[in-house]
C-alpha cells in the first residue's frame, strides 16, 4: 500500500455527442468494437472485453465524465481525502448508478472514482518491428492487409483553464505523479502503480474540453492502416504520422465529427511502479513533437462551446 491513495487507471471515459448514429460511424470505422447498451453506446477494444468507453446522446458534445479505478482498500481512503479537501460528494447521475464516490473535479469535471480492475499495463507495451525475408516480397496485397488492431485505451487529454492548477488536484487528490511539462502549455501525468507515461495529459486553453483520446496498436504499420481505413470512409481531417519527444509514442490523430481528436499510439514510455520518476519542464520544441508533418490549425482550437 502507497502512504497516499493513488488511482491506478482510467475506467472509462463517457463522451456525450448529438448523434449516437455518427459516432457509431465513427468508432466502428475507427477499428473499435461498438455495442447499444441501453441508451448508449460502449466502446471495447479488440484484445479483451473492458468497457473502455461510453457515448451518450445529447444537444452538445462534451466529456460527460470520466471514472478512474482505485484498489479496494484505497476507495475509504479517497473519501476521507475528497471531504478532508472540501470537495462534495455527489448522487450518480440517473443513468450511471453506481458504488463509486462521484464529485466535480478541476475545471467542474464530472469524476468518478470507484473499485475497478488495473486496466493500465504493468510492463511496457511491445512494439512489433516488420518482419523482412530475403527472397520474398514481404509487404501484403493491399485487399489483404491486416485491420487495424487496437489494443487498449492509452490515455486521455483534456484542455484545462490552468496547468499549475490541474496538476495540484490530479496529483494531490487523485495520486497521479507529474511526468513531463513544457512551460505552461502542456502537461502530462502517469500513476504510481505502474502506467504509460501518461494516463492523463493536459493544453491549456480558455475553458475546459477533450481533446483526444489516445488508443494503442502494436505496430507504426498499424498506425498507418488506421489512419488510410478511416480517410477511406471519409475521415480526412488528420495530423500524422510522426513520434512525439514527451512519451516518444508514434502517432496518428483523426478528427471526429464533433472536433475532438482520436489517436492511434504505439511505442509509448512506461514508468514501473514505485519508480522515483523526475518529472522535468522541458522547452516548447520538445513539448510537441520529433517529427511529422506541419500541425493543422485546428489540432489545437478548443471547439467545446463552439458545440452548444
Amino acid at each position: 500500500m502507497t502512504e497516499s491513495p493513488s488511482i491506478h487507471s482510467i475506467g472509462e471515459f463517457v463522451l456525450s455527442v448529438p448523434s449516437l448514429r455518427q459516432a457509431e460511424h465513427f468508432y466502428t470505422s475507427f477499428g473499435l468494437g461498438v455495442r447499444e447498451e441501453g441508451n448508449h453506446l460502449s466502446l471495447r477494444a479488440a484484445c479483451g472485453d473492458h468497457r473502455w468507453g461510453r457515448v451518450v446522446e445529447r444537444e452538445r458534445k462534451f466529456l460527460h465524465h470520466v471514472t478512474f479505478h482505485c484498489f479496494e482498500e484505497d476507495l475509504p481512503r479517497f473519501k476521507s481525502r475528497l471531504e478532508n479537501s472540501g470537495i462534495r460528494l455527489l448522487d450518480p447521475p440517473a443513468e450511471f448508478g453506481s458504488d463509486g464516490l462521484w464529485f466535480r473535479g478541476h475545471d467542474g469535471i464530472l469524476m468518478e472514482i470507484r473499485v475497478g480492475p488495473k486496466t493500465s499495463p504493468d510492463e511496457i507495451s511491445e512494439v512489433k518491428p516488420p518482419s523482412y525475408e530475403a527472397g520474398v516480397r514481404n509487404a501484403p496485397y493491399r485487399r489483404l492487409a491486416q485491420k487495424v488492431e487496437i489494443q487498449r485505451l492509452s490515455h486521455i487529454l483534456l484542455f484545462t483553464t490552468g496547468i499549475d492548477k490541474a496538476i495540484e488536484f490530479y496529483t494531490n487528490v487523485l495520486g497521479l505523479r507529474l511526468s513531463d511539462r513544457s512551460a505552461d502549455v502542456v502537461a502530462f501525468l502517469h500513476a504510481v502503480h505502474g502506467s504509460d507515461h501518461h494516463i492523463v495529459a493536459f493544453a491549456q486553453s480558455d475553458r475546459p474540453g477533450l481533446h483526444h483520446v489516445s488508443w494503442i496498436v502494436p505496430s507504426v504499420d498499424q498506425i498507418g492502416l488506421g489512419a488510410m481505413a478511416m480517410t477511406d470512409q471519409g475521415y480526412k481531417k488528420s495530423w500524422g504520422t510522426g513520434r512525439h519527444v514527451l512519451g516518444s509514442n508514434y502517432f496518428h490523430y483523426i478528427q471526429d465529427p464533433w472536433g475532438s481528436w482520436c489517436e492511434y499510439a504505439c511505442g509509448i514510455d512506461y514508468i514501473p511502479a514505485c519508480m522515483d520518476w523526475v518529472g522535468k519542464d522541458h522547452p516548447l520544441e520538445d513539448g510537441f513533437y520529433l517529427w511529422g508533418p506541419d500541425v493543422p490549425p485546428e489540432f489545437v482550437v478548443n471547439v467545446e462551446s463552439e458545440n452548444g
